[in-house]
This record gives structure tokens, sequence and C-alpha cells, in this order.
């Protein structure tokens, strides 16, 4: 099967996929809320819901999924904001792809990004972050 380093990075990732869920929560809620509610323009209310989950997810995989003892916590959580509003351009580009082009409901889109993204972040992450 997987070698350490293959069960190793597997059980990350599922992990992270557990902490990205609950950040779905926060995402789609503050999407939901800034859009339908305050009537933020849906692009803005999606940024805002990326970067609310974004946040809440950071504490949560640097304590949880990656275990990260790094002292340096102002310099690991901005490397994590960067490599999440990368992921927030991907998402961004994804979602008004699949809206305008394919004419798809905005909601049922942004999943299809969050797919998409939750890939890019975890690597990047893995690899950059967390190192």
């Amino acid at each position: 099967m997987f070698d350490f380093l293959g069960q190793e990075i597997f059980r990350k990732f599922v992990k992270f996929g557990i902490v990205g869920f609950s950040g779905l929560f926060v995402d789609f809620g503050i999407t939901w809320l800034t859009k339908e509610k305050i009537k933020v323009q849906k692009y803005m209310a999606n940024a805002i819901g990326f970067c609310s989950a974004a946040t809440t997810n950071y504490f949560f995989n640097r304590v949880w999924t990656f275990q990260s003892t790094n002292p340096e916590i102002a310099i690991e959580y901005s490397q994590f904001l960067v490599i999440s509003l990368i992921g927030l351009g991907i998402n961004t580009l994804i979602l008004w792809l699949i809206v305008s082009k394919l004419k798809l409901n905005f909601y049922v889109s942004k999943f299809f990004a969050i797919m998409v993204v939750t890939i890019w972040n975890f690597f990047a992450n893995l690899y950059f972050t967390f190192a």
C-alpha cells in the first residue's frame, strides 16, 4: 500500500479535508449573509466568506492537521493567507467561468470551485507554510 510518508500525507489530507469542511460552513454562511442579507455584490461576498473561512481554517490546521510549533505565528499565518489568496483567485476564476459560461447556480458553482482550491491549498500549505 502506502509507505509511511504516503500514509502521513494522506492522514494530513483527511484532517485538512475535515477542517476545510468546517470552513465550508463558515464560508457559505458568511457568503450567504453578506450577499443575501447585507446585499454585497456576489463576488465580493464570496471573497469575504472565503477569507473568513481561511482564517478559522488556519488555526485548526496549525493545531490539529499539521501540529505546528513554529513560534513565528505571524509569518506562518501570513504564508497561509498568501496561499489562501492565491486560492481565492483560482476560486473566483472557476466560479466566474461556471456561473457566466455554463450558467450553473452560484452556490453549486462555488462548491465545485472549493473542491479544486482544496487540492491547491493542501499541497501549497504542506510544502510551504507548514514544511
